[in-house]
């Protein structure tokens, strides 16, 4: 377990300093024109071709604006990159194509071959993207907890877990459901996991303490899931510098569907050559190709190398380790210092931390004796009524103590079996 004393999570500013190191050089300006072009084509489409069922959904898609998410992206050039699979599918070209009624037709059967194997290649880049960069985080989380049966538990939840969601995905994809379908359900999903995230995140108080001393999660990680995807937090950073170009390819991707949809239905009916639009939408996937991979290997990069968890000095924040849910107290030499709870329900918890900023040792009492400087626990309430946590300065003749605590009644909400239930889904799906 590595230790994570005197880390705090990754800041903006920190990011800012560390990604002027890593500057994407700007996509091609090929990119632009071609999206331009396709539109050109598929709007052209519309207006002078007869209108077929569905072309109205297809308008609403041209107007779409991508969102300014780095990883909603990924998933949506994914979805675009399985539409456009779809449609280079064999069973789907159209029937003179798959006929191959002359020479031309041929031909552009041949190079959608090869277009569909150039597709595939771009599929295989992006997913392997995305689980390289869960499999980051999750090693990240592992690194930092326990080396006992905790994190053993850990990684056979998180195992469990993504069985479960991918017999989902599986269920919706044999019941006949549409790519835009299966990618809803991924998205839910995703979006699912990062509520989780930040609602484990967002604990506070002593609900912290007690995922950090049942689960084995340290605190300064519980800060990081909290505060890394907010809206002005470190991640923003990451959109304003690398998202634009990434919305680009978006757009992109959405541009080569719509045309490629667009050209099929209307096969036999467009005035353009053939040639030209072959042309098109050849140059278009192999642009399109290239760019996004390149963007993927260097994000890649920058991700491979960028820190979650850095020094407080280094990240200008020493004032962190000062957590503002803590209390403080000086006892005297020859004194106590004591806290009464009142708990109103059986089976509630009575949670402590705490932690000595000046001397050695301290008594502590709640069930309990505990002489050491710093201590964190819970305790399950027999009854309900009036607890006292007692800390013990008494035996110090001359020396007197500075202690810092956080103590909370947290009462019970559910039963034992669906509280493990319960922490054992939000801590699998923190990945």
């Amino acid at each position: 377990m590595a230790s994570t004393e005197g880390l705090v999570p990754i800041t903006r500013a920190y990011l800012a300093k560390f990604y002027d190191k890593y500057s994407f050089a700007p996509l091609s300006e090929d990119v632009d024109r071609l999206s331009n072009e396709l539109r050109k084509c598929y709007r052209s489409f519309l207006t002078e071709l007869p209108n077929r069922a569905g072309e109205e959904l297809l308008i609403s898609e041209m107007e779409w604006t991508p969102p300014h998410k780095i990883d909603e992206n990924l998933w949506r050039n994914r979805e675009q990159i399985e539409e456009i699979l779809f449609l280079l599918e064999k069973r789907n070209w159209p029937m003179k194509l798959k006929g191959h009624a002359t020479s031309a037709d041929t031909a552009i059967a041949t190079t959608v071959e090869r277009l569909d194997a150039e597709m595939h290649g771009i599929l295989t880049a992006v997913q392997s993207f995305q689980s390289a960069s869960t499999e980051k985080i999750f090693n990240m989380v592992v690194t930092y907890m326990p080396q006992d049966f905790r994190c053993s538990l850990f990684k056979q939840q998180r195992e469990r877990s993504e069985r479960r969601k991918q017999a989902e995905v599986d269920a919706v994809i044999s019941s006949g459901g549409s790519i835009r379908d299966k990618y809803s359900l991924l998205w839910k999903q995703q979006m699912e996991r990062r509520r989780q995230l930040a609602q484990l995140g967002s604990a506070s108080g002593v609900y912290k303490t007690l995922v950090k001393y049942l689960v084995g999660v340290p605190e300064v990680l519980l800060d990081f899931v909290r505060q890394i995807n907010d809206h002005h937090g470190p991640m923003e950073e990451q959109r304003q510098r690398y998202g634009p170009p990434l919305y680009q390819l978006t757009s992109m991707t959405i541009s080569i569907q719509i045309f490629l949809k667009m050209w099929w239905r209307h096969f036999d009916e467009v005035k353009l050559s053939k040639d030209d639009l072959l042309s098109l939408v050849e140059q278009s996937i192999h642009v399109y190709g290239s760019e996004f991979k390149r963007f993927l290997v260097f994000l890649g990069e920058v991700f491979e190398n960028s820190p979650f968890l850095i020094p407080a000095e280094e990240a200008g924040a020493a004032e962190l380790n000062q957590s503002d849910d803590f209390m403080e107290a000086v006892i005297p030499a020859g004194k106590t210092h004591e806290v009464r709870l009142t708990v109103d329900s059986v089976n509630s918890y009575i949670a402590w931390d705490f932690k000595l900023t000046s001397g050695k040792d301290v008594g502590f009492c709640l069930e309990l004796i505990s002489h050491s400087g710093e201590s964190n626990g819970n305790f399950c309430t027999p009854i309900a009524g009036i607890y006292k946590l007692v800390w013990d300065n008494s035996y110090s003749t001359f020396y007197k103590k500075s202690l810092r605590y956080k103590v909370d009644s947290i009462p019970p909400v559910i039963d034992t079996t669906q509280l493990d239930a319960s922490n054992e889904e939000t801590i699998l799906d923190a990945n």
